[in-house]
């Protein structure tokens, strides 16, 4: 239960001396021990606190103390993926009492940020990126002539992501002097640990084991059969015990599985790997939410949390009830996901390992075998796809928007190439609030709209998402819908899913002077700025084919154009009319809003909308800006300015 969360900070005294600079190297065994409770005990707090991801960050509690330990970090790198695992590290490294601003604006990220803290050595939002990151700086120091050690610490599904293994193939060719630990909290690799596998464990992580096995091959090396033998019999004395003989293959002294909550054993075994040459790999088991039970039986629903409210004593007013909300957009298509395939057996879903985030869970359930969770390989997810659309399935792929571009490759060559006909629903288009920049969908606009054969839509509710949902389904070729984070503005959704006319837009407000052309989910956004400015308010709905002759009749009835998009300005859906129109020899007044050519940093979804004036008063002021600007160059030339040059001038 989330009410069993503390409120109140506890007592740490061994972490605040670290806090106030008391080396971890410093102290011993017991000391460790104790510090690592007061850390598990600390985060719970802080997390509590403020909101965030909590899980995993639980299971690497003892982890991050022993690599802190043991290795002389900043000077030593140690890379974390996924990069959520990082608040135990965050704390320990200096961040303590900025822990209150987790995720909020001005605050410490959710993730690993070099900008942040010389101990964060590599960004991280996405996953299986340690392993190629942390090789990179091992060979860099090899290069350079530095005495660096170098960790890759990838953990919560990362090691599914084929990024991962291509990484771990490279490291067996090259041999850089570093260390893999995989963090398997059961959310990967599968169960294989018991008391025979612990033992061999110890035995392999040994400094007498090492001399012996280094000291054996070269004198064996010279008898090529007697080598030979020793070292299948040690590999198939592993493959008995341990998962290990794959990462042996590709060239990986391979150490485990040891339990990664015995603090004293991970010490231990980390000393001895440490001055070790070549790609070694230590693989340890914890548990995600350690140290708290509801998380430990629940790791998936424990991922993160909201903030914990303090109950205020004594008795209080009533409240008036509150408004209820309405489903999220992820919901929605869920919901509709499971409508559409009740009525098409054709149809399979398809997640790159966002089951619980697309809206999945009950498709899973009620579709069990026509479900495929392909892990953390988004490449993968789409090439099956174009697989299973060539021999008559019809899939769906549901899909966060900035994971979108890890698979553009597959995307463009083995779908849009071939014309194949596969459904996206893109979620978590747009601004995401405290997830920040590695998360925001801020480009799929305008990686999508240059691809030929794509079609693209961008409801502005809850309901238009479900029917262009079905309407993409039904268009025969790849077809994708991108709606935002959370809910909606709270639309009737009508349970008979009608077809949409492609590329057809409706003017919802008819005013004077200025018509906002909005595509997606800024249309309540955009209204509200209507009324004050007594605008015409169109929503677009589809970015590929957008309605030209609802443009064209735009532009002759009024004297400024806005274009309005949750999405980079460059390339994105106002550049598509910019585009029409200049190609048509028109050039009317045009304002293009959206995303500005810059990462937005973490906080609530509010503000960094109002940060890049895509809310009510941000639209307004701009318009209201740029009229200025047409009424003074209108009476300076008689004639329209170009859109690029309005543009320009009002940035």
């Amino acid at each position: 239960m989330l009410s069993d969360i503390p409120i109140v900070p506890p007592d740490t005294p061994l972490l605040n001396k670290v806090d106030q600079g008391v080396s971890l190297h410093d102290l011993d065994t017991a000391e460790l021990v104790k510090l690592a409770e007061e850390l598990r005990a600390y985060l719970l707090y802080s997390v509590g606190q403020t909101g965030g991801h909590f899980g995993a960050g639980l299971g690497v509690v003892e982890l991050t103390v022993a690599l802190h330990h043991v290795y002389n970090t900043p000077q030593d790198r140690i890379v974390w993926d996924v990069g959520h695992q990082t608040y135990p590290h965050k704390i320990l490294t200096g961040r303590m009492a900025q822990m209150s601003s987790m995720r909020q604006a001005d605050g410490l990220a959710g993730f690993p940020k070099r900008a942040e803290s010389e101990y964060d050595a590599f960004g991280v939002g996405h996953s299986s990126t340690s392993i190629s990151a942390a090789m990179g700086m091992a060979l860099a120091a090899q290069q350079l002539g530095i005495s660096r050690k170098v960790v890759a610490v990838i953990g919560d599904g990362a090691i599914t992501g084929g990024m991962a293994i291509e990484a771990l193939a490279h490291a067996g060719h090259e041999r850089p002097n570093m260390l893999v630990v995989l963090n398997d909290n059961q959310m990967s690799i599968g169960h294989n640990t018991g008391g025979l596998a612990t033992y061999f464990a110890k035995i392999w992580a040994s400094k007498f084991y090492i001399s012996m096995r280094e000291g054996s091959k070269r004198v064996l090396e010279k008898i090529r059969p007697a080598w030979e033998l020793a070292k299948r019999t040690e590999e198939h004395m592993k493959g008995m015990v341990a998962p290990g003989t794959l990462f042996e293959e590709l060239g990986f002294h391979y150490i485990g599985p040891l339990d990664g909550h015995d603090l004293p054993g991970l010490i231990h075994t980390l000393e001895n790997m440490k001055d070790l040459e070549g790609p070694q790999f230590l693989h340890i088991r914890t548990m995600k939410g350690k140290g708290f039970l509801p998380a430990e039986r629940d790791p998936v629903g424990y991922h993160a949390i909201n903030k914990i409210e303090a109950k205020p004593k004594g008795p209080q007013p009533a409240l008036p009830a509150a408004r209820p909300k309405g489903p999220k957009y992820q919901d929605v298509f869920g919901r509709w996901l499971c409508d559409m395939a009740a009525r098409d057996s054709r149809l399979v879903g398809i997640t790159p390992a966002m089951c619980e985030g697309s809206g999945m869970v009950d498709f899973a359930r009620r579709f069990p075998e026509r479900y495929y969770d392909v892990a953390i390989a988004e490449q993968h997810a789409l090439t099956l796809a174009a697989g299973m659309a060539c021999d008559g399935l019809k899939p769906v792929v549901a899909i966060y928007s900035t994971f979108l571009q890890r698979g553009y490759d597959q995307l463009i060559h083995d779908i849009a190439l071939q014309d194949l006909d596969v459904t996206f629903g893109i979620d978590r288009a747009g601004l995401v609030g405290q997830d920040g920049p590695t998360h925001h969908g801020a480009f799929d606009l305008s990686f999508l709209r240059c691809i030929p054969n794509m079609v693209i839509g961008a409801p502005s509710d809850e309901n238009e998402c479900r029917q262009m949902l079905y309407t993409a389904y039904q268009y025969p070729g790849p077809a994708a819908v991108r709606y935002p984070r959370g809910t909606g503005p709270g639309a009737v959704i009508f349970e008979a899913m009608t077809g949409m006319r492609i590329g057809q837009a409706v003017e919802v407000r008819s005013g004077a002077g200025v018509a906002i052309l909005n595509f997606g989910a800024l249309l309540s956004e955009a209204l509200a700025a209507a009324d004050q400015l007594n605008a015409t308010v169109v929503d677009m709905r589809w970015v590929k084919p957008f309605d030209r002759d609802m443009v064209l009749a735009m532009a002759q009835r009024h004297s400024l154009l806005v274009t309005l998009e949750e999405n980079a300005v460059a390339g994105g859906a106002g550049a598509g009319v910019n585009e029409f129109l200049a190609a048509q020899g028109l050039s009317p007044a045009i304002l293009n809003l959206g995303l500005p050519d810059a990462f937005i940093e973490h906080g609530n979804q509010a503000d960094q909308r109002a940060w890049a004036g895509l809310d009510a008063a941000g639209i307004c002021k701009r318009i209201t800006s740029s009229r200025e600007l047409t009424q003074l160059q209108l009476a300076a030339s008689g004639k329209f300015p170009s859109a690029i040059e309005l543009t320009r001038t009002t940035s």
